[in-house]
């Protein structure tokens, strides 16, 4: 990034827990990491990630209820592109989501979301609040 576009930037957004605009919102997320000039890998990682976040967020945070909403920020520094997606949800137990990895869980369907993003992001972070669940995604801009 240029020296005179070093001051943080944010976007935020908010949305329906409506599972047809997930491809509208990964697209958002994508043209804010093109603006930052990630390089594809990087852009792919992200999108894969925030399409697994979001889509998390809708469906367990959420109940696909329409009436729930999730809250899009995204962040953006010198160093990091951190994206913050709340839903209202009662959050869950980290420790019960099945390692993906282990024998007996590899035909498992829960838990490869967080292993994927866990690979593809320089940190993931959950949240739990009395007013829903916050992920925390951050990507390195270098």
């Amino acid at each position: 990034m240029r020296k005179d576009s070093l001051a943080e930037k944010t976007y935020n957004r908010v949305v329906q827990s409506d599972p047809e605009i997930l491809p509208e919102l990964e697209e958002y997320i994508v043209q804010i990491a093109k603006e930052v000039n990630l390089d594809d890998t990087k852009i792919n990682n992200l999108a894969l990630s925030f399409s697994e976040a979001i889509s998390n967020c809708m469906k367990h945070g959420n109940r696909f209820d329409k009436s729930k909403i999730v809250s899009i920020t995204v962040k953006i520094d010198e160093t990091k592109l951190t994206i913050i997606l709340k839903d209202e949800g009662k959050g869950f137990d980290l420790n019960s989501v099945p390692d993906p990895t282990k024998p007996e869980n590899i035909l498992k369907d829960s838990g490869r979301g967080i292993h994927i993003m866990k690979n593809f992001l320089n940190d993931l972070r959950y949240n739990f609040t009395p007013t829903g669940t916050e992920v925390i995604l951050e990507l390195s801009l270098h």
